[in-house]
């Protein structure tokens, strides 16, 4: 009888951390693994790369040019210049005024006095001209560089979502994210190639979860107070970077005590303690 017992213990019993040996992912796929994670890192890191060597000036530019555009005159549309500011009366259509959170639209329908033109502008609120107006209302629609800018009626002036902004704190946070994005992705897949059986605590789970959560946190909670703020949009990296960087090191500190102080797994008695 013990040896019946003892026998099935071996045979269908093994320890448990034996099992979970077992069960792991086999070198070749973790290794297959890392080299994904670093080539989405590179692609991370080109979008970072683009936001603040492209995209960032490019709006910054475009918002100066805009401040210093002046009044067309005369001449300059006859010749159809758009670097400067024309004024157009138009007659509204229609206006949609819809709030309902992601799906809201606020949008005039305008078109000119003889009809040969119509077009649509979008406002990224209602407020404080577009829930005024009403179809038949005529409008002064501002236009620069082919664009409908603003529109105005009585005094009441409403920039439309086509209006240049000093908004750069959001690209430079968008431009951040991308590039710790792109670091912490390295480092995942760093951590598969040099140690393709045990790549702990450099995991997805929970490591890599806890640090996206952080990075997306700070990134646009540094940023959409650095917009309504007005401050400049280099103290988005200035703040966000080692905000996160200490965040990380502090989590992958706390995972590796968690792991030394964990409780070992008891391992099954051989079959000849039966």
């Amino acid at each position: 009888m013990t040896t019946r017992v003892g026998a099935t213990m071996h045979s269908k019993g093994e320890p448990p951390s034996e099992g979970r040996t077992g069960r792991r992912r086999s070198p070749g796929r973790s290794r297959f693994a890392g080299v994904l994670l670093i080539l989405l890192s590179l692609v991370s890191a080109a979008g970072c790369y683009l936001a603040f060597s492209w995209w960032l000036p490019s709006d910054s530019e475009r918002y100066q040019d805009y401040r210093a555009a002046e009044s067309c005159s005369s001449r300059a549309m006859q010749r159809g210049q758009t670097d400067c500011l024309s004024t157009w009366h138009l007659t509204v259509e229609k206006t949609v005024n819809k709030s309902a959170g992601r799906s809201s639209s606020y949008e005039a329908t305008l078109k000119d006095q003889d009809g040969s033109w119509r077009g649509t502008v979008s406002f990224g609120d209602p407020g404080p001209l577009l829930a005024q107006l009403e179809p038949g209302d005529r409008v002064a629609a501002t236009a620069w560089r082919r664009d409908i800018v603003a529109l105005s009626k009585d005094g009441v002036r409403q920039n439309t979502s086509e209006a240049p902004r000093d908004e750069l704190q959001m690209n430079a946070a968008v431009g951040v994210f991308a590039g710790l994005f792109a670091a912490q992705l390295f480092a995942l897949g760093t951590a598969r190639l040099v140690r393709p059986g045990a790549p702990e605590p450099l995991t997805w789970r929970p490591y890599g979860t806890w640090l996206l959560i952080t990075i997306s946190v700070t990134c646009f909670g540094v940023g959409l107070p650095a917009v309504w703020s007005g401050i400049p949009w280099w103290t988005v990296p200035a703040i966000a970077v080692p905000v996160v960087v200490c965040a990380a090191g502090l989590l992958l500190l706390l995972l590796r005590r968690s792991a030394t102080t964990r409780p070992r797994t008891r391992k099954a008695p051989p079959h000849n303690a039966y």
